[in-house]
Parts: C-alpha cells; structure tokens; sequence
C-alpha cells in the first residue's frame, strides 16, 4: 500500500494496472470538493453555484488592489466539457448523485463512444470525477461499483472503502470545529467486521507509509478488540445465567435487541474460530467371509 488515496476506478488510466493508486490528493488541498468544481451557470452534475453578494452600502473603502484580490474568494471554476458531457450521458453515474464506477469503465466509454470522448480528455475527466469528495463519499459508504447501465457489477474492496474513509475525514476536519475522530474510528470498525476479515490481514491490506493514517488505524484495531472483549464476556454472563434474552436484559437494564444482536456477533466468531469437528471414523465395508465347513 502507499500513502496515496487509491482511484477506486484503477483502470481509469489505461497504462495503470488493476488496483493501481490515483493520484495522491495534496496535503493542502481545500477542503471543498476538489474533483467537482461548478460553473456559473446550472450543471448537469448537481450542486449549487454559490455567490456572495455585494456589501452593504457604507461599507469601509476598498482595499488597495493586491491585498483585496489575495483575500478575495475563489470563484467557482468550470466544469470539464467531458465532465459535463458525462453527465449528460450517463446522469445516473456522474449527475446529482455520484455513484462508484466499475473497474474498466475507462475502456468501457472509449468503446461506447469512440466519436465523443478524446482518450487523454476522458482519462482526466476520469481522474478529476473520482479524488472528488462526493465520489469518495460514495466509496467511504460502502456502496458497489457500478457499470455504465447503472448496475451493481462488484463489491467495493475493503482497502478503498478505508482509505476513501479516512480521505473524507481528512477534508471535512480540515473546515469542522468539531472533533470527527470518534466517528472516523467507529466507520473503521464497522468496516473491518464487514470486510470478513481478520484484524491481521486488514491491517496489511491498509497500513501505509503515512503515519497519522497508521495511528488511526491502530487506534481502530484496538477500539475493535475492546469491543469483541465485551461482547464475549456479555456471552459468557448470559449462559450462566440460564435466563431468556428478555430477561437478562431487564436484569441489566439492556435493550433486548441490542443483547440478542450482540450474542448472536459473540456466537458467530466463536463458531467461526472453533476448529472443525473431526470426522467420523469411517467402517469399511469389507464383504464377509464364508464360514470354513472344515473348522465347524
């Protein structure tokens, strides 16, 4: 892994193989959407086009020209033609709402529209559409990939779904006062048992070389093992206590559905973790031997 944000589309850039990292997004990149800039008027990719209006009358006199133009805000810069020509094609994949593309959706459009879209043009098109936040926001929940009829053709790897996590997370704390990490941690583990994984083998799929993102991840690993730690013991506390599930959470001032979720989590790793039964012996069916009429 690198300390890069992977392109959950890797084959967006024909010479990048499957899986290959996109373009790391800088450190200080704004924290507005940066894949998705608007132009003044409406685009088809959804969003508002954002003015500020001229102050009030009376207001102090203007500054000198270089300091008023250093302070002056962004003005919203357009949209790639390709971009907007995307939108126009394919309004449920690139309009309002961004959904996660297929591996190979590159080659898919060049083949779709090979009179529309120039190969350099469409690939940075490409690039721009998937390091925006809105289409990070999309891999970071864990939704499929899409092909360009709009269907779900394939499970988003659990290292995108982290990465583009933690992404998101970097560029909304960047404008919050608000401190997001708690809630970063427990995305984290929610990915992580969803993976299917084990601890060990998420980790090596999602350590890199950038030390804050390894500090969270660690700190996620271990918040994780606390929480498994309460869950068996719940389960341990249960079945000694011989009582239904309604019961024992009355005892203990528990949401029975919230017991009955977490014994059933506790039930299914140790299920999981149990080595397998050994099989039976099998009897062989060997053919019985006449009685010798001589040894009667």
């Amino acid at each position: 892994m690198t300390d890069s944000v992977p392109d959950p589309d890797p084959t967006a850039a024909p010479a990048a193989p499957e899986g290959a990292a996109a373009p790391s997004v800088p450190a200080n990149a704004p924290a507005s959407d940066a894949g998705t800039p608007r132009p003044a008027g409406a685009s088809r990719r959804g969003g508002r086009n954002r003015r500020k209006g001229a102050g009030p009358a009376g207001a102090a006199a203007p500054q000198a020209p270089d300091a008023a133009a250093a302070k002056a805000p962004r003005g919203p810069r357009p949209v790639p033609p390709t971009l907007e020509k995307l939108a126009e094609l394919y309004p449920q994949l690139f309009g309002a709402v961004f959904l996660p593309l297929k591996r190979g959706v590159f080659q898919d459009l060049l083949a779709a529209h090979p009179e529309v879209f120039e190969r350099e043009a469409l690939k940075l098109a490409l690039g721009i559409h998937t390091r925006s936040t809105r289409y990070l926001q999309s891999v970071a929940a864990g939704q499929q990939r899409h092909d360009l009829q709009g269907q779900p053709v394939e499970a988003m790897a659990p290292e995108h779904i982290h990465q583009a996590l933690v992404e998101v997370h970097r560029r909304r704390q960047g404008r919050s006062g608000e401190d997001l990490l708690p809630k970063l941690r427990a995305r984290i583990v929610a990915n992580i048992e969803a993976s299917g994984l084990s601890r060990e083998d998420y980790a090596e799929r999602v350590r890199s070389r950038d030390d804050a993102a390894n500090g969270l991840l660690d700190e996620a690993l271990a918040e994780l093992a606390a929480k498994r730690a309460r869950e068996e013991a719940l389960l341990r506390t249960f079945e000694a206590s011989g009582k239904a599930v309604e019961e024992f959470a009355d005892m203990y001032g528990m949401d029975p559905r919230t017991v009955a979720r977490t014994l059933h989590s506790a039930r299914s790793r140790a299920a999981a973790a149990a080595p397998p039964a050994a099989p039976a012996a099998e009897v062989s069916e060997l053919p019985v031997a006449p009685a010798d009429p001589e040894a009667l």
